[in-house]
Order: C-alpha cells, then sequence, then structure tokens
C-alpha cells in the first residue's frame, strides 16, 4: 500500500516537486540487503507504472529520460538474479533429503519476487520508455537484447514446472507466475514494438519456440494451460500484426530518397520472408490439425463442468475473455490462422468435417472420441462460415445432417446440439429462402431443449437471424406464441446475470422486427415488470430491459397506455437524475420517454408532471440534447395548452438554458421548436420567453462569416422573429423597443444604424433565399407588414421588399389545405402525427394570402407617403414593376 501511495505522490509531483525519487531509490539499491531491495522494486514498478499512463508529449519525454537511466541497471539486476535463481533451483531439486524446509530457502524466494518486480519494470521501460518502432521506424535496440534472454529464462524454468510441484508449492507456483509472466511480456514487446520484434534474430525463435509447445508440448506441459494460451497469444499476435503483411502498394520516392513508408514496405517484406520460412504449408496444415484435433475436443473435466452447471460453461466458452481459456483461446487463434491462408486450410477443415461425420453416425448416444471429434469440427466450421461456404452446400448439410441431429433426443446429444445451434446462428448469411423455414423451427426446437447451455446458445443465434437483413417474418410468424413462451420459461430458470441478458435482448430484437406483439403485451408486461424486480443494482440489465420497453412501446403503437401501470413507474426511476444509477440509465430512459410520448393518443397525467426532469437533466449538461429536443416538441404538440399553463417557468427556463448554451448544430435543433411553440401559443409565448428572443435578435443581427451553420442558424432565427411580427405584431414592436434588447446587443458588439425593426427588414431580405418554402412566405408576410410603418426609410428598401414579395408569390407555396388534409388523416386513431398536421393546416402563416396583404399594405403605403412613395414606386425597374403586377393581379 506504501508503495502504491508513493506512486499516487509521484503522478503529481514527479518530477517538479520530487526529482531526487528515482536517483534516491537507486542510491539505496548497492547497499540494500535482499528485503529491502524487494521493497525498493516495489515501489519503483508502482510508479513506472503509474508515470507510463500519463499520455501528454512532455511527460512521455520524462518517462523516456528514466528509462535511459534504470534500464542498464534494472537489466543487470535481472539477469543476475536470474542467475541466482536458476542455481538455487539447481541445488534444491538435487536435494532429496525429506527435512529439508521451506524456511531455509527464504533469501532465495525473495530473489524470486524480487526478479519479477524486476522483469515487470524492464517491461515498463521498454515498452512506455520508447515510441513505438511502428511510427517511428527505429531500431529499439533493447528489444533485441532483451527478448531472446526472456525465451531462454522461460526454457530453463519450463523443466522445473514437474520437479517442484509437489516437494516445493511455493517455488513451483512462482515457476508458473515466471513463465506465464516471461511469455507476457514478449507479446507486449511484440506488439509495442513490432519491426524490431520482428527480427530474424527474434521472431524466429520466438514463434518457433511457441508453435512447438502448441503442436508437440510434453505431457506435463499439457496441463499448464496458461502458458499454452501465452503461446497462443503470442502466435496470434504475429499471424495478425498488419506490420508483418506483405505490401502490395508500389514504391514511393522523394527527392531525399527512401520514404517511410517504403522503410516500412521493406521492413513488412524482409518479416514476411520470415514467417514464410517458419511458417511451410506443411506446418500450417499440421497447426490447424491440433487446433481442432486437440485443443477443440472437449475434455473429460469440461463435461464434467456441463453436467454440474450448463449455464455457467455456456458462458464460460463462448462469452468469456479468449484469453483466459485455453479453448476459446484455440478458437480464436484457428479464425486468425484461417483468415491468413484460407484457401490452404478449407479444404482441411471440410475433409476434417467429413471424417467426423463419417466416423460417428447421426443415431449415436454413447459419448466416443468419435462424437467430440466431431463436435470439435463443428466448431470449426461455425467459426469460418464466410470462406467454407465455398466449399461447402449448406442445404446440403443441414438436411443430410444437422437437421438429423436434432431428431436425436438422447441427453448425450446436447453436445451436438449446442454446436448445431452455433453453426445455424454463424451460418445465417448462407440460408437461402427454401431453407429458412426449417432453420427457424429447428432453432424454435433447441430453445426448447432440456439443457440450458443448448438454449442459451439457440437464443443468441436466434437473435441473430431475427437481427438479419433477409429475416422472413412469413416464416417465423407462426412460431412467435412458441417462441414467446420459451423466452419467458427460460429467463425464469436461469440464474446467472449474462443469460438474463441474452434473453433480454432476444426479446428486444422480436419486437423491433415482428409485427404479432398486442396478442402477448399482457405476458410482456408481467415478464418485463419481473425483470424489473429481480434487477436491482444491474444497470445493464436495467439499461436492456429500457431498450426492450422502448421496443415494446414501439410495437404496441397507439395501444401503448395499456401498459403504463407497469412501465411508467421505470421510466420515472430512469429519468431521475438524482438516482444511484443515472449514469448509466440515463440516456436509454431518455429515448423510452421519447418513444413514449411519440406513441400517445392523448397526454396523461403522469407523463405530463415528469417534464420538470428534461430541465434538471440539461441543467447538468447537453448529452442529450437532440432526444430532449423531441421530447419537448412532444408536449408542446400533445400537452397543449394544459401544458404551457402548468409548465410554463418550465419552458421559459429551459430555451434560455439551451439558447447561448449550445452551438450552431444544437440551435439548429432547438429554433424549430421555438417556432412551433409560438405557432401554437402566439399571444401567450413570446412575452414568456422574451429573454430567449432577445438572443434571436442578437444571433440575427451578428455577422455569420460565410460559416453554413451560422448562416443556418440566423436564417431561422430571423424566420422566427418573422412569425412574431406576422401573429404578434404589437409584441415584437414592443420587444424591438426595449433598452435591455439594445444593452444587449452594445455588450454584443453589433452596431445597429437604423432602429432594430429595420434593421432585421435588411436581415429578412438578405436571407430569404436560405429558408424553405413557409419561411420565405414568413419573410414575404412581414416585409408587407413593415409596408405599413410611418417610417422614411421604408420608402429606401421598398423596391427589395416587393422584388422579395412577388419572387414568394410566384415561386408558389407548399400550402396543405384543410381538406387535403382531412382525405389523409379521416380514418386515423389522434395522434402526434395528426396533431402536427392540425398545427400545420391551422398555421396562419399558411391561411393568409400573401398577394392580397401585399396590395392592401402598399395602399397603406400610399396613404402614409404620398408623393414620396409615387417616386419610389416610379424608380423600380419597368421588369420588375410588370412582375409585381403580375403577381398581384393587377390590371
Amino acid at each position: 500500500m506504501l508503495a502504491v501511495l508513493i506512486s499516487k505522490i509521484a503522478r503529481f509531483d514527479y518530477p517538479r516537486e520530487w526529482p531526487e525519487l528515482f536517483s534516491f531509490l537507486a542510491q539505496q539499491l548497492p547497499s540494500a540487503d535482499v528485503l529491502t531491495s524487494h521493497r525498493i522494486f516495489m515501489i519503483l514498478f508502482r510508479t513506472l507504472k503509474e508515470l507510463s499512463t500519463k499520455r501528454l508529449t512532455a511527460d512521455q519525454r520524462n518517462f523516456a529520460e528514466i528509462s535511459s537511466h534504470l534500464y542498464k541497471y534494472c537489466w543487470h539486476i535481472w539477469q543476475s538474479d536470474l542467475q541466482t535463481i536458476s542455481h538455487g533451483f539447481s541445488i534444491i531439486t538435487q536435494s532429496y533429503n525429506s527435512n529439508d524446509k521451506e524456511e531455509r530457502h527464504d533469501d532465495l524466494y525473495l530473489t524470486c519476487e524480487r526478479w519479477l518486480f524486476c522483469l515487470k519494470i524492464i517491461c515498463q521501460l521498454v515498452i512506455s520508455g520508447f515510441q513505438s518502432d511502428a511510427k517511428c521506424i527505429q531500431e529499439i535496440r533493447p528489444v533485441k537484447e532483451v527478448s531472446p534472454v526472456l525465451l531462454n529464462a522461460a526454457q530453463s524454468f519450463l523443466p522445473y514446472y514437474t520437479s517442484l510441484q509437489n516437494r516445493h508449492p511455493k517455488f513451483w507456483e512462482f515457476i508458473k507466475r515466471a513463465c506465464t509472466k516471461l511469455m507476457k511480456v514478449l507479446v507486449a514487446i511484440q506488439q509495442r514494438h513490432p519491426y524490431s520484434f520482428g527480427d530474424i534474430c527474434v521472431l524466429q525463435p520466438v514463434l518457433n519456440f511457441c508453435l512447438n509447445k502448441i503442436t508437440d508440448p510434453e505431457p506435463d506441459i499439457l496441463s499448464f494451460e496458461q502458458f499454452l494460451i501465452k503461446c497462443m497469444v503470442m502466435a496470434k499476435s504475429v499471424f495478425e500484426c498488419k506490420e508483418y503483411k506483405p505490401s502490395v502498394t508500389g514504391r514511393v520516392m522523394d527527392e531525399n530518397g527512401v520514404t517511410l513508408e517504403q522503410m516500412k514496405k521493406n521492413i513488412s517484406n524482409a518479416v514476411a520472408g520470415v514467417l514464410t520460412r517458419l511458417l511451410p504449408n506443411e506446418r500450417i496444415v499440421l497447426l490447424c490439425n491440433v487446433l481442432i484435433r486437440r485443443y477443440f475436443v472437449l475434455t473429460t473435466s469440461d463435461l464434467e463442468e456441463w453436467y454440474e452447471n450448463p449455464e455457467v460453461f455456456h458462458h464460460e466458452q463462448d462469452m468469456v475473455q479468449w484469453t483466459e481459456k485455453l479453448r476459446p483461446c484455440a478458437e480464436a487463434l484457428y479464425i486468425v490462422l484461417f483468415e491468413n491462408h484460407s484457401q490452404l486450410l478449407a479444404p482441411i477443415v471440410v475433409s476434417i468435417l467429413q471424417e467426423a461425420m463419417n466416423g460417428c453416425p447421426t443415431s449415436t448416444t454413447e459419448i466416443t472420441p468419435g462424437l467430440l471429434l466431431k463436435d470439435a469440427a463443428y466448431g470449426a466450421a461455425a467459426y469460418v462460415y464466410y470462406d467454407l461456404s465455398n466449399y461447402l452446400s449448406f442445404r446440403d448439410w443441414f438436411n443430410g445432417a444437422l437437421s438429423l441431429e436434432l431428431s436425436n433426443d438422447h441427453p448425450n446429444m446436447r453436445i451436438i446440439h449446442r454446436k448445431v445451434a452455433l453453426i445455424l446462428g454463424q451460418w445465417v448469411s448462407e440460408i437461402k429462402d427454401d431453407t429458412k423455414r426449417a432453420v427457424y423451427c429447428a432453432l424454435i426446437r433447441l430453445l426448447q431443449d432440456k439443457d440450458l447451455s443448448v438454449r442459451l446458445a439457440a437464443c443468441r443465434s436466434l437473435c441473430l437471424h431475427v437481427e438479419d437483413a433477409n429475416f422472413s417474418e412469413r416464416d417465423f410468424s407462426d412460431l412467435l406464441p412458441v417462441c414467446w413462451d420459451s423466452c419467458f420459461k427460460l429467463v425464469k430458470e436461469v440464474q446467472e446475470f449474462d443469460s438474463k441478458v441474452q434473453v433480454l435482448n432476444l426479446i428486444s430484437v422480436l419486437l423491433g422486427h415482428v409485427n404479432e406483439v398486442i396478442p402477448y403485451a399482457s405476458n410482456l408486461m408481467q415478464f418485463f415488470q419481473l425483470v424489473w424486480e429481480e434487477s436491482s443494482g444491474e444497470s445493464l440489465l436495467w439499461i436492456q430491459l429500457l431498450i426492450a420497453l422502448r421496443n415494446f412501446v414501439i410495437a404496441l403503437g397507439y395501444q401503448s397506455p395499456s401498459c403504463y401501470s407497469m412501465l411508467l413507474p421505470i421510466l420515472q426511476k430512469g429519468i431521475d437524475i438524482n438516482g444511484p444509477d443515472e449514469l448509466n440509465l440515463l440516456e436509454d430512459s431518455m429515448l423510452l420517454w421519447e418513444a413514449t410520448l411519440s406513441h400517445v393518443p392523448a397526454m396523461v397525467p403522469q407523463l405530463l408532471a415528469y417534464f420538470p426532469c428534461l430541465l434538471e437533466i440539461l441543467e447538468r449538461n447537453f448529452d442529450h440534447l437532440q432526444v430532449a429536443v423531441d421530447i419537448i416538441e412532444d408536449y408542446i404538440i400533445l400537452g397543449g395548452r394544459e401544458f404551457l399553463s402548468m409548465h410554463s417557468s418550465s419552458v421559459a427556463k429551459l430555451l434560455d438554458l439551451i439558447v447561448g448554451n449550445v452551438n450552431d448544430r444544437g440551435l439548429l435543433s432547438i429554433l424549430p421548436i421555438i417556432d412551433i411553440l409560438i405557432l401554437c401559443f402566439p399571444m401567450e409565448v413570446p412575452p414568456l420567453i422574451s429573454s430567449t428572443l432577445q438572443k434571436l435578435v442578437v444571433i440575427c443581427l451578428s455577422g455569420d462569416d460565410g460559416d453554413p451553420f451560422k448562416t443556418a442558424v440566423k436564417a431561422s432565427s430571423a424566420a422566427i422573429i418573422a412569425r412574431i411580427l406576422v401573429m404578434n405584431t404589437n409584441y415584437l414592436a414592443q420587444l424591438t423597443s426595449e433598452p435591455s434588447l439594445s444593452s444587449v446587443l452594445q455588450q454584443t458588439g453589433v452596431a445597429i444604424e437604423d432602429n432594430i425593426l429595420l434593421s432585421l427588414v435588411d436581415v429578412w431580405l438578405d436571407k430569404v433565399d436560405n429558408v424553405s418554402l413557409p419561411h420565405k412566405k414568413a419573410f414575404g408576410l412581414a416585409l408587407s407588414i413593415i409596408l405599413t410603418l410611418r417610417l422614411p426609410q421604408v420608402l429606401d428598401k421598398l423596391d427589395q421588399i416587393l422584388s422579395v414579395c412577388t419572387s414568394v408569390i410566384l415561386g408558389g407555396t407548399d400550402d396543405l389545405t384543410e381538406e387535403e388534409s382531412r382525405s389523409h388523416d379521416e380514418d386515423l386513431l389522434p395522434s402526434k402525427e395528426l396533431r402536427r398536421r392540425q398545427i400545420k393546416v391551422s398555421d396562419p402563416i399558411n391561411r393568409l394570402s400573401l398577394e392580397n396583404s401585399v396590395r392592401d399594405n402598399l395602399q397603406t403605403c400610399a396613404a402614409l407617403h404620398g408623393e414620396s412613395f409615387n417616386s419610389a414606386i416610379a424608380k423600380i425597374h419597368p421588369a420588375a414593376f410588370a412582375q409585381l403586377k403580375q403577381a398581384l393581379k393587377m390590371p
């Protein structure tokens, strides 16, 4: 704990406040005894590990300097300790004195522990003390110096794995840790410095050693699974290393000679040559055979684990990190090997499959070597379906063997049934229409198997089928009742958290892809309620539940209120930012909230009461702004006047919070909501959100620097101000004359030559080509109202105003008449979309005639300005005046 504490302090204080840290530790080492030096190395390791995680350039430079000072000394100590340990083990194994006590070897054991710390330190220094050679294309000399010695150390320790096992368990544990750690360090070095590691003096002996241990291990090493796993990890890392792939690009030269890319290509081609010599076809085929025939085959202990707890066995084999278990690791290595040599290995895998199927008929019931080989071969064929499909017809395989396997209900056949379930999921893209129905039936049958491991495998594969782009609901629809029932039963039987998530994911996917949901709504509600009650504190399961509930609500459509007794308490908990799981649940809870509002036929009091939660969420941050905007729109459209009267202050605070505090993209999402809010409540809302409207005026009168997003924001803001002028003229006159607005404009550096309203006229004239047709008409109506102002400056802009109005009138609109709306919606239930259409139809801007407005207001303008008006009209170009007369239908 003291070492950890020192490392945490060093993260902040080294080197500025604590420059002598490493020099002090280094000074203590020469005179320290084994115990003290062990503690010093513990401190060094913890501190270096902490400092190596700092990513700033200056911090990495500091670490490189530390490495240059510590590396040689630590490497010398490590080599010296290695000799001491090897000598000590040699003496121990030659001593057969039964009275030999462990206590006599305390110093040796402390040396072993110090050696391990020193090994970890060397790993940190080599890994983090040098920039990756994949970036700098420079040879990292310590890689060539260290790697062969690490390999020799592992080779020298391995013989002691057996000799120390019974007589010296403490040293035997050290041997296991040491050999595993040595291989782990080699893997880390290879991944960090692939080019230096690719040197023939490093890569060849290391990979040769690993492949030999995998394909031809000593009998005792077979039980040393962690070491074999590390050998497989090393081989996989080399096989899939992109730096070792031969380049197919042409040579690129510049004036100064060979480029970095050419240097990379040269090294890659050299390493590819080493790998080609190391991996002749015979060795590749041997490795493939060994992986399938030895490491894929279930062992006696595997079968015992499966029998004792099939659910745990399923997750350990299929969902565990592949570096933790031998079989998943072998499968990962096999997949990479096959990808690199598919043309060579595909016929080999097919031949193993044929051999296994011939050696074990579908009627077999005993667990024989033949049955276990078939299981292994089925797994091998499942993992590489994308290349095997050229050599193997799925239809023939399914009809000739797989479907027959499923008809054998003997308990021992669960081994094959589980792999059949895996195959049906992996080969989903190769299953043609004429086989889909039979495969769906097979998966439903497997979902009802007596063995939990088989059922969970079927659950996952069925999920892949339902999500597939070519999923056939027609072939699946009559299987739905059995499928739902099997899922409900399965979730009650499983105990593991991962199992519940898996079943819930299938239900969620089904809800999102099938139409027949309403008949099963009651059972689904009971199921969701049960999962919610039993998953307290399990955030990942709750997230999956929220996703499933969202799909459920969407599937129910306007019948969704039938599930509110179950849904709303869950939703309320999810949107509570003061809840313990807020960080994990909020995003999916808000998506569920929006889906619920979008599919409610009429607003209900409970949902109406949730709105203040949205303000609390946005006061914290804008991470979920887009879905929040959708929720606000839902409340405006569906809540109507009741919503506004209940939550007017929250609405005002929320809009004021967003406008001015989000970027242009955020503004573009909220401005349409402000527009629809003013459209629905033109008299009530503008005074309520005056602070927000002042910000929009500032946006309108500020420059946009040619930025397309700023231009769009400015145009949309101008459209909202135009709407207010058309629908609540007196309020806009009041707003633009308020001293507070002038003060805000001055503070933001916006200069106003005329009054604010005339400055807005310039914006409408300038941005009319940047808005949609409805907004163009809003601009036109606003400009026509400007004609009624008793201001002489209006005549200066008369030509431009009439030009814009003329182009809008002649350009037409996308107005939707009430009759057209009725013809589309008469058969629909009340809904958000119907209400949105009704609002659009009732929009005064759609209903008002711009032609009549311009004609009437021109007469008013003429009466106000008399001869000055006539002079202004006379200055209009004859062609433009002719267009104006055409637009206004004037003789």
